[in-house]
């Protein structure tokens, strides 16, 4: 059996949500995405724990997240958001109806949005991964090559500062 860690477990060890944790803005996400523990998160080292996320979600092994493989995907998501308190705060978020919305701001956005919490923008990690995010030809499958093409797109906007790492410092307001 290829997957021996249970998927909950492994998510939370390899979904990227920045997140105030310890009070440092982005340290959730740094902790789980700095594969050599030096403070800050390469570009290769955001294609690496992508391509271990995918891996984790591929349940048939096909090399494509499907709808079903996105159910697991997003419970996993869901639950890591919920353990370390992104996205509950009473933030400026906004929903567009019941569970379609995508509410762009701090907070979780009214009703069932998609808002992003803390930390959290339209350009994070966690939301490239999002199914309509990675489908990146729109046929409603993720091939791994475009789940791992995605942290060419996120990866220069989360890098504030254009250093060309993800550390800390690329995180909060600026």
């Amino acid at each position: 059996m290829r997957k021996t860690t249970p998927i909950l477990a492994t998510a939370a060890l390899v979904i990227a949500l920045p997140a105030l944790a310890q009070n440092q803005p982005g340290a959730h996400f740094i902790e789980m995405w700095d594969l050599d523990e030096n403070g800050s998160v390469s570009i290769e080292e955001a294609r690496e724990r992508r391509g271990d996320i995918f891996h984790t979600f591929d349940a048939d092994d096909d090399g494509v997240l499907n709808a079903e493989d996105y159910v697991l995907f997003d419970e996993a998501r869901e639950a890591d958001m919920k353990e370390h308190g992104i996205g509950q705060g009473g933030g400026q978020g906004h929903g567009q109806g019941k569970g379609q919305g995508q509410g762009k701001g701090q907070g979780q956005g009214k009703g069932q949005g998609k808002g992003m919490g803390q930390g959290m923008g339209e350009h994070s990690a966690a939301m490239s991964m999002t199914r309509e995010n990675a489908d990146l030809d729109g046929d409603g499958q993720v091939t791994r090559e475009e789940f791992i093409a995605g942290v060419d797109l996120w990866f220069p906007k989360q890098d504030r500062n254009g250093d060309g790492v993800i550390s800390a410092e690329d995180f909060g307001r600026q």
